[in-house]
């Protein structure tokens, strides 16, 4: 249960990272700075379902959802995984991840993440100056207990909630099978720059308790170490339409394996074209 909930927010961001070094330390190549939303909402809302697989079950464990909302010049991103209350005796989670980005260049100006894991407590706040290349940190086991850091960046930097959005606003159709995606992201004080490789179009994938789906599929890149073994594949699928959202996340870990299912959608900026019709 720790692993899942502590992580799936990480990994619905396109990237992950457990506190090893990434897979490489050489830049990701990206010209691209900034981007129009051309994809989302200005007050949608997705939720997913967690499951955990052991021994060949499946077992619901918990739910994350993940909302927006326009305020002024700004999208705000919200994120919040809870496990159900049958499982909270056993290990109670409550997580919230928040982060507030312009709406010109869909870069994030500030990223707040609050953690509740068991008996574990974390609190890390990021303000973000893009254009003076800089990030002040708070980080500490709450907001009365901090410290404050400054780190240099590179361009074009997001956070580990602003990349889902951003990336859902690439033009895909430029992208060949096999081709890749970069990702910079500034996360636990440091930038990892990994790629999002793309697999092509599934035509009929099924997505549980919600039908059949033309999505594009994903191998996003993830670091190996206590949870994901050396040569983890995960498998990402997305909308094939013009909301490009999340459907279905699948992993190995180290003990099992995990999934994201996306349990309902609210408010999408279009319709879900990419549903095969029975």
């Amino acid at each position: 249960m720790k692993i899942m909930l502590k992580y799936i927010l990480v990994v619905m961001g396109l990237y992950f990272t457990d506190g090893t070094p990434p897979l490489s330390t050489d830049p990701v190549e990206d010209s691209t700075c900034s981007l129009d939303n051309t994809s989302f909402s200005r007050n949608e809302k997705l939720v997913y379902k967690i499951y955990y697989n052991w021994k060949m079950i499946w077992i619901p464990a918990g739910e994350v959802t993940f909302t927006v909302k326009e305020t002024g010049d700004h999208y705000e991103y919200d994120a919040k995984g809870i496990t159900y209350s049958s499982y909270d005796s056993f290990f109670k989670v409550r997580d919230f991840y928040s982060s507030k980005v312009d709406k010109n260049t869909m870069f994030p100006v500030s990223f707040l993440r609050k953690v509740e894991e068991g008996n574990y407590f974390r609190y890390d706040s990021i303000l973000f100056d893009q254009e003076g290349r800089k990030a002040v940190s708070y980080w500490g086991t709450n907001a009365d207990d901090v410290v404050k850091s400054e780190y240099e960046l590179e361009e074009c930097m997001q956070d580990m909630l602003s990349i889902l959005y951003f990336v859902r606003n690439y033009d895909i159709s430029q992208f060949n099978e096999g081709e890749s995606i970069p990702i910079k992201v500034f996360f636990d004080k440091r930038t990892f720059p990994l790629k999002v490789q793309y697999e092509g179009v599934d035509q009929n994938k099924k997505i549980k308790n919600l039908g059949k789906f033309r999505a594009m599929k994903f191998s996003p890149e993830v670091v190996s170490g206590y949870v994901f073994r050396d040569n983890t594949k995960m498998k990402l699928w997305v909308s094939d339409d013009h909301n490009k959202i999340p459907l279905l996340i699948e992993s190995p870990i180290s003990v099992g394996s995990i999934k994201a299912v996306l349990k309902t959608h609210h408010n999408l900026r279009y319709p879900l074209d990419s549903e095969v019709k029975k």
